[in-house]
């Protein structure tokens, strides 16, 4: 049996067409499904994990008080945060999870191609991995923007290396 993915390509450039799909996901996810919320900060997905058994993960690093540099989003507050861990060595065993998501961070991480690493690692045989980041951004939440974005050949290229099959890629 492979290991079955599912990745997005977002722009930023249409965040409700972003977000509806993502709600289409988690909706269209079998009841009491494990999934991992990878990079949560907020907890934006929680609401619509309702159906199914939700942890959350970030490093909980950013306040907005950091740096001028760019967009900061002065008022960021972390709910209950399940993992407190860097998004590249999550201390969780392999295959823990039916489904990862993670939307929205990999421009925020030092080593993405690690961390996408460690997000496969973390899903279970068959699961699933969701994945959203813009192809093109501002620099925002400074000190932790290290990249303006993902291409479909960098997936395409980190995904088949990790054995991945991809089974949708949208851009927006």
């Amino acid at each position: 049996m492979g290991i079955f993915k599912e990745w997005v390509i977002g722009k930023n450039t249409n965040v409700e067409t972003k977000d509806e799909w993502i709600k289409q996901k988690l909706f269209e996810l079998e009841e009491g499904k494990s999934i991992l919320d990878a990079g949560a900060g907020e907890l934006k997905w929680k609401s619509h994990c309702a159906h199914l058994n939700y942890t959350s993960q970030d490093f909980a690093q950013y306040d907005g008080n950091n740096n001028d540099t760019g967009l900061q989003i002065k008022e960021w507050k972390y709910p209950q945060i399940d993992i407190v861990s860097d998004i590249t060595s999550i201390p969780v065993d392999k295959e823990s999870f039916d489904v990862v998501l993670c939307t929205e961070v990999f421009e925020h991480v030092p080593n993405p191609n690690k961390a996408l690493e460690e997000l496969i690692r973390v899903t279970k045989i068959g699961g699933k991995l969701i994945l959203t980041a813009p192809f093109c951004s501002l620099t925002h939440m400074a000190p932790y923007h290290f990249c303006t974005g993902f291409n479909q050949y960098w997936y395409k290229e980190i995904l088949e290396q990790n054995g991945c099959v991809i089974e949708e890629c949208l851009k927006w």
